[in-house]
């Protein structure tokens, strides 16, 4: 199993913690790919921890569905359908549209200035072709509104989905849904929540999301993935 190269030490105060936002990233991002094995041996000694919190981390993110395993055979990185995305994509733009009337009401400038902000990091990371930073960078745009509902469930269950989109976005489809019409798609989700317009924000909210999909589809027709019944990704 081959350890991504910019393993950092672990803190040991926060080993536990560390350890399952490191594997998590690996495998948000593509460094662990689906069907790679894991090895808790080889992973405690690459990042200088004992087996403990390493097979602690692989079953919270078996519970999470990214990882999966055989007992006494194997664990391995869940694999992953190209086809998540169209079941995905609706449920969070159903709940994004559900905690705008929570959220508008108590939007603030500062929350304003921070999807500005993440617009034009999103900006800079589309010119650069930096897929990763995109894609971080969309999320903390929605980020802003969804935590300003207050609604720890919602926030939870979008948490776990947007890892899900992101797995699949890095192992089909070049990384981001993002484009630079996702620039101006963002533009007007701000200027209806500043309007204070519920209805204006809820349909650009969806408008955003059906069209991220619509963009994942292209680019998985232009690569040929939609020719093949074969749908879930394998290693190697």
């Amino acid at each position: 199993m081959p350890i991504p190269k910019n393993t950092k030490p672990i803190n040991r105060s926060y080993m536990r913690e560390e350890m399952y936002d490191t594997l998590l990233a690996w495998i948000m991002n593509g460094e662990l790919r689906p069907g790679e094995k894991l090895l808790d041996k080889e992973l405690a000694e690459n990042m200088g921890v004992s087996r403990t919190p390493v097979r602690e981390a692989l079953r919270r993110l078996e519970d999470k569905g990214l990882v999966e395993s055989a007992a006494n055979r194997w664990t391995r990185v869940a694999e992953i359908s190209i086809k998540e995305p169209e079941m995905i994509y609706p449920i969070i733009w159903s709940l994004e549209q559900l905690v705008v009337p929570a959220a508008i009401g108590k939007m603030t400038s500062d929350d304003f200035s921070a999807m500005q902000k993440a617009n034009a990091v999103l900006k800079r990371a589309l010119e650069r072709t930096d897929p990763i930073e995109a894609s971080i960078a969309d999320i903390r745009f929605h980020e802003v509104f969804i935590k300003r509902a207050e609604n720890p469930h919602i926030t939870e269950i979008l948490t776990d989905l947007k890892i899900k989109c992101r797995r699949v976005e890095v192992t089909y489809f070049e990384g981001s849904a993002c484009s630079k019409y996702s620039l101006d798609e963002h533009h007007r989700i701000i200027a209806a929540l500043e309007a204070g317009n519920t209805n204006r924000a809820q349909a650009a909210i969806q408008a955003n999301w059906q069209n991220s999909l619509k963009r994942l589809k292209n680019v998985g027709c232009r690569a040929g993935l939609y020719g093949s019944d074969e749908m879930t990704h394998k290693a190697g």
